[in-house]
């Protein structure tokens, strides 16, 4: 028999969704009867897979400890090195640099281990800020994403609190993510704003821009404007409207502009011709404005964080700043 006492990361969980992370490897389907069997308690009393638990709460799952002990072996995830290029960290969140070529989370074979999330998890471990032995089933985690060769700032929450209140401040628009790419070609326009729809391909892992929204296609917003240009070449600053799977990427490749370096939305060959193989693109400034400050992240209303230096951006003699971007003197 294991007894899982509720804290106050665990509170608000389902009793099903609860067993399915504090006991690694249980199907769902073993959860689900092991509560009509009665083998799971809440308070000493028989509970409905769904019942939300609450702080204090006493969870016993009538199980033998050695089997659990195995099915968490079974489920083991090697750790990540604990190497993360903080842009910013206090009790709450840590928001880290992602450099190119890293994956944010597990791909969905869970072939790659070596993760952003789980550096950082590695990294709160060594510091004494999260012991997973401590924890019933929470683990830091991340608020956003970006794709594997997209750098740049990424949002981690260390607490429960701190995760569900920074996911609602997303939802409600109120984190502002502006990113720095370079594009084929000169814009038309020195500003513009990028409206229209996009689908998303799960098998072809890709999105496509459509002017007319389908069935499946989602509104996709990007304003941009240019800060430099130079060979063909155009640096632009974007800011993101709302925040869909390659948006920018898909966005401006059917502008006409391909990001280069981007194969999957550009052309190989136009890449080439500039010897780059992964695309311009930096989540490079994260800015949060924040209505309601008696949340546990009302501090942070007001604050802006940028990455240290952006390469693709010093090459045309531009230089990133927490207030923006701006051209190097001399």
């Amino acid at each position: 028999m294991r007894e899982y006492s509720i804290g106050a990361n665990d509170a608000g969980q389902r009793l099903d969704a609860f067993l399915g992370k504090a006991c690694p490897g249980l199907a769902s389907s073993l959860i689900q009867k092991l509560v009509r069997q009665k083998r799971v308690k809440v308070n000493g009393k028989r509970a409905e897979p769904s019942a939300r638990l609450c702080e204090g709460d006493t969870v016993n799952v009538y199980v033998y400890e050695e089997r659990l002990a195995e099915y968490a072996r079974e489920n083991a995830v090697p750790e990540a090195p604990p190497e993360v290029n903080i842009v910013y960290e206090d009790e709450n969140i840590l928001l880290a640099d992602k450099p190119q070529g890293l994956l944010s989370h597990p791909d969905d074979e869970g072939r790659e281990t070596d993760t952003l999330i789980g550096r950082i998890q590695s990294y709160l471990r060594m510091t004494g800020e999260y012991d997973p032995a401590q924890e019933n089933t929470f683990a830091p985690s991340l608020c956003n994403r970006i794709d594997r060769n997209t750098c740049g700032i990424v949002i981690a929450a260390k607490n429960a609190q701190a995760l569900r209140e920074m996911n609602e401040h997303i939802r409600a628009r109120e984190v502002e993510k502006r990113y720095l790419c370079v594009v084929h070609g000169r814009m038309e326009r020195s500003t513009g704003r990028l409206e229209n729809f996009l689908r998303r391909d799960t098998q072809e892992k890709r999105v496509y821009v459509e002017r007319a929204r389908g069935t499946d296609a989602r509104t996709a917003v990007t304003e941009y404007r240019v800060v430099a240009e130079k060979d063909g070449l155009s640096l632009l600053e974007c800011r993101l409207i709302t925040g869909r799977t390659h948006q920018i990427r898909a966005q401006l490749a059917a502008a006409g502009h391909p990001l280069l370096g981007d194969g999957k939305y550009g052309r190989n060959e136009q890449n080439r011709a500039y010897g780059a193989s992964r695309q311009a693109l930096c989540s490079y400034r994260t800015s949060f404005h924040f209505p309601d400050k008696d949340g546990l992240l009302g501090y942070l209303d007001g604050r802006s964080f940028c990455v240290r230096s952006v390469p693709f951006a010093e090459e045309f003699g531009v230089r990133v700043t927490e207030s923006g971007v701006e051209r190097r003197k001399g």
